[in-house]
């Protein structure tokens, strides 16, 4: 939301906004554009009828009383995701989809659009270097999306991503995720069945071969659209890069592991549709080193290496781990694992995770009895952990203090940091 405001602040739109707390970079970021709230909390009494849009955060409630005193008025109200397409009607929309690699083949498809000098738009879930927000508007011909399943907001329990409408979809995978959300499996495949039958044919749908559950439920989708299949692309590792071997040629690229090389060919599938050959977009790919915090090398020297990933779900968390395995095959390493989302923290759902840590040397799972605390989850053992994720080798840590404590002590050569939050504010810069 707080990109979406920027974005509308630069292009000349005046933008207000409200929140009851605002937390970093967001804040900062909000102050700089001179965007921040005169104050905090809701304020109903600021509505006014010269307001031409109000567009409602996926977290605000249904019943917040600014909410409800711009439904009492009958001004326009728009979820984020309604409004993105009303910004985008006219373009050809690309929406990228899946359980997981959104955000890294969304990344890779701007990275080529931008390097081919092509007009397009876009939303994406992270920051990107090179671009200064997260939402572009404009009257570009190409509106690239990163389209997640979480509800459009509170008045409307549908996922965002069959609000975008999109001629070109691509679906990386599924593997059950957002179990607050959607809390049984079939609930969960449902949203993704109901994108590809509402594409009409005309479009095209892009869906990764590599995941077998996906293929299995396509068969089953009764969808006008062109399917498109694609798999990881040929490589090979040596000398510690990453070589794609494509029609008799060689091509160095910036990321590893066989699931980025999967994300890397759904990318190249898209542009490919948008008029980027594939040689080019593999040349694009030697400069593109991936968003914040997927597989993101923080630190670099001759005795030690860290990386941070926004691995959190357990498809992720097990690609993660076998990337740097396969990256690293003579180096052992620590790799640690936040629980922080309420699927994570589920006991229910904990089992999922049944193996995910496989192939580091040393395994840390981490997570704080106040998270559990503010999400109302019950307390987990130690014991649990190690039953969940069935290995008895796992050390879990409940302090953040101790957790750095281990990791500065045993300075491990290659760490591995899995979290989609920061391990309790975790003093990083202390490790390297």
């Amino acid at each position: 939301m707080h990109n979406l405001a920027i974005a509308l602040h630069t292009s000349g739109h005046e933008v207000t906004g409200s929140d009851d707390e605002i937390f970093e970079p967001s804040f900062s970021r909000l102050s700089s554009h001179g965007l921040l709230p005169e104050k905090m909390g809701w304020h109903p009494e600021r509505l006014h009828e010269g307001l031409d849009t109000v567009i409602i955060g996926m977290h605000a409630r249904a019943d917040n009383p600014e909410l409800l005193q711009a439904q009492q008025m009958g001004l326009p109200v728009l979820s984020f995701p309604e409004f993105v397409f009303s910004q985008s009607a006219f373009a050809t929309r690309v929406a990228i989809c899946g359980s997981h690699g959104k955000t890294t083949i969304t990344s890779m498809i701007m990275h080529a659009l931008k390097l081919e000098r092509k007009a397009f738009d876009y939303l994406v879930g992270a920051q990107l270097e090179g671009f200064d927000t997260m939402v572009q508007f404009s009257e570009a011909p190409i509106m690239v999306i990163e389209g997640d399943e979480y509800f459009a907001s509170p008045l409307d329990r549908r996922p965002k991503f069959l609000h975008y409408r999109p001629q070109i979809a691509l679906i990386s995978g599924i593997a059950w995720d957002h179990f607050n959300v959607f809390p049984t499996y079939e609930n969960y495949t449902d949203q993704f069945r109901l994108l590809a039958e509402q594409m009409d044919g005309e479009g095209v749908l892009l869906a990764s071969a590599d995941d077998t559950e996906l293929t299995h439920l396509l068969r089953t989708w009764k969808t006008a659209v062109r399917v498109e299949p694609y798999s990881a692309l040929p490589y090979r590792i040596h000398d510690g890069s990453v070589i794609i071997e494509w029609e008799g040629a060689d091509f160095l690229v910036g990321v590893f592991g066989r699931h980025n090389l999967t994300n890397m060919s759904g990318a190249m599938q898209v542009c490919r549709e948008l008029g980027i050959q594939p040689v080019n977009f593999l040349q694009h790919m030697a400069t593109f080193r991936g968003a914040a915090k997927r597989l993101e090398l923080l630190s670099s020297s001759p005795d030690k290496k860290i990386y941070r990933d926004f691995a959190h779900a357990p498809s992720k968390v097990a690609a993660t781990v076998q990337a740097v395995a396969e990256m690293h095959p003579e180096s052992p390493f620590t790799a640690a694992l936040e629980l922080h989302t309420f699927s994570s923290l589920n006991k229910d759902f904990l089992p999922q995770y049944r193996g995910s840590m496989h192939g580091a040397s040393t395994k840390i799972v981490f997570f704080t009895p106040h998270t559990l605390a503010m999400k109302k989850l019950p307390a987990i053992s130690a014991e649990e952990i190690l039953d969940f994720f069935d290995d008895p080798e796992i050390m879990v840590f409940t302090d953040t203090e101790e957790l750095f404590t281990y990791l500065r002590t045993t300075s491990p050569s290659l760490l591995l940091l899995m979290s989609s939050g920061n391990f309790g504010n975790l003093n990083i810069d202390g490790l390297m």
